[in-house]
């Protein structure tokens, strides 16, 4: 930079839905080993060197109701809070629904309070002026009203989306200031190593049925 030039970096806050993108590589099979996915690490994908990460929030939940889930899943949020990331938990709620072929009624757990929480750190981080630009790593269709929210409130703050791979949705990106797609390429770059060294002889090891 040349000397007496002011140059303003561009800050930039992720918030993740961790939800949508863990069943975005659910779905398909051979995105399965990128659940093991450092998410700092795909987010410097969708920046450029004018920008800055300031911070990078997963939201996400617990499946208490199931061990193995859970511990796979905290595995992932230690090797997740080392890279820095800063996890907002929502809630799995017990819920009836009724099958739509033999209509009888049975018990889900359905994901609470991320779309919420979402909206509840977009507004308020807008508010503290802790971000230039927003990045939400999402496909769901719930964050439009605090999308929309912070552009009127805040019209110098831009909001972009980033859907996860295999999703599509106009709405969002037609909502956001500007939408990128989630590329294999991105996945691919952005995996954490098998084993990650944590100190005093402990490792983080990818789940099995990851690998």
């Amino acid at each position: 930079m040349a000397p007496g030039l002011n140059f303003i970096m561009n800050r930039v806050i992720f918030f993740i839905d961790g939800f949508n993108l863990y069943h975005a590589l659910d779905n398909c099979k051979k995105y399965h080993p990128y659940k093991w996915l450092n998410l700092s690490r795909l987010s410097q994908c969708y920046v450029t060197k004018n920008d800055i990460i300031e911070d990078i929030y997963y939201f996400t939940a617990l499946a208490k109701w199931s061990p193995k889930k859970m511990s796979r899943h905290q595995v992932l949020l230690k090797a997740l809070k080392i890279k820095g990331l800063k996890i907002v938990y929502g809630a799995f709620k017990k819920v009836d629904k009724r099958c739509r072929l033999c209509n009888r009624e049975y018990q889900t757990f359905e994901e609470k309070m991320t779309d919420v929480n979402i909206a509840i750190y977009l507004l308020k981080l807008a508010v503290e002026d802790r971000y230039d630009t927003a990045m939400l790593i999402s496909g769901d269709t719930d964050s439009i009203p605090a999308i929309k929210a912070v552009q009127e409130t805040f019209p110098t703050k831009r909001v972009g989306v980033v859907l996860p791979i295999g999703r599509r949705s106009e709405d969002l990106k037609q909502t956001c200031d500007f939408h990128m797609k989630m590329k294999e390429k991105h996945l691919k770059s952005s995996v954490f190593e098998k084993e990650i060294d944590i100190g005093d002889g402990q490792m983080l090891v990818c789940p099995e049925s990851w690998s």
